[in-house]
């Protein structure tokens, strides 16, 4: 593993397909012009919009979002993730809500179905009902293993509230850990950066979590914050609420650094 640039990017995605690629294309380009190499698009990246209309939409969604995914990844020579996107399951009118890794030669590295299904009566008034249109994974994510950028894993948004996901993720040697979100402004305004940061420290991972931001549609609005957090839980670098680009350089020297000085792993009980 080397030392090199990562990106999380933030986008405010819409009920609009090639809108949202163009804009994810423009900050994929910004990213590689910093230097990335790893770069990573939020949760709903390419369509976010009311349930019934992305289930209509369902099968262009996928077949387009997985073809940008690869166009990109090779023309840029950067390997990416498109951190979620409705990908139809057979014969049940619902999708797997799928997060892709995908390497510069354009070739599929991993690819996850998100498992955590947010079912949720928000204090602000909102209520989401994932599971009404999305199959919920039965998979724990994969770790993709890169001699050149470490040891990735996978996850999406919700995720990132039950720990023993994660915790499994380390045991699989995690180096690197995505966390693509599109979290609701109510709840990230107090948990968002907090449970980020739990989940570095108490794995000793690297976490680049891409978000969304701003009013997607209707009453629908999002926390933003894409950041990078190093393995003792600092920030790295924070978007703050407006489209851009988190960089930060993923050390595999501060990762031995900080393993070394806070053993916790090592130490477990249970």
């Amino acid at each position: 593993m080397k030392s090199y640039l990562a990106a999380a990017i933030q986008m405010t995605s819409v009920p609009d397909l090639q809108k949202n690629l163009t804009q994810a294309e423009e900050l994929i380009d910004l990213a590689v012009r910093q230097g990335a190499e790893l770069v990573g698009l939020p949760e709903n990246f390419s369509f976010m919009g009311e349930e019934k209309d992305k289930l209509a939409q369902a099968d262009a969604i996928a077949q387009e979002t997985e073809t940008f995914l690869e166009k990109m990844a090779q023309r840029f020579q950067v390997t990416i993730l498109g951190g979620g996107f409705p990908v139809p399951v057979d014969s049940i009118g619902k999708v797997y809500n799928t997060a892709l890794l995908i390497a510069p030669n354009a070739q599929e590295l991993a690819r996850y179905h998100k498992a955590h299904l947010f079912d949720v009566n928000v204090p602000d008034g909102n209520t989401y009902q994932e599971s009404s249109t999305v199959m919920a994974g039965k998979e724990l994510p994969p770790v993709h293993f890169s001699e050149q950028l470490g040891n990735i894993g996978l996850s999406i948004c919700y995720d990132v509230r039950f720990p023993e996901l994660y915790r499994h993720l380390a045991d699989k040697g995690a180096d690197v850990v995505f966390v693509p979100a599109a979290f609701t402004a109510f709840t990230g305004k107090d948990h968002w950066q907090v449970l980020l940061q739990a989940r570095a420290i108490e794995n000793t991972y690297y976490v680049i979590a891409p978000a969304q931001t701003g009013t997607n549609y209707a009453r629908r609005q999002t926390h933003g914050h894409a950041m990078i957090i190093d393995p003792w839980g600092t920030i790295l670098a924070d978007v703050g609420d407006k489209p851009g680009v988190a960089i930060a350089e993923i050390k595999p020297t501060r990762l031995e650094q900080v393993r070394r000085q806070m053993p916790s792993l090592q130490h477990r009980v249970f």
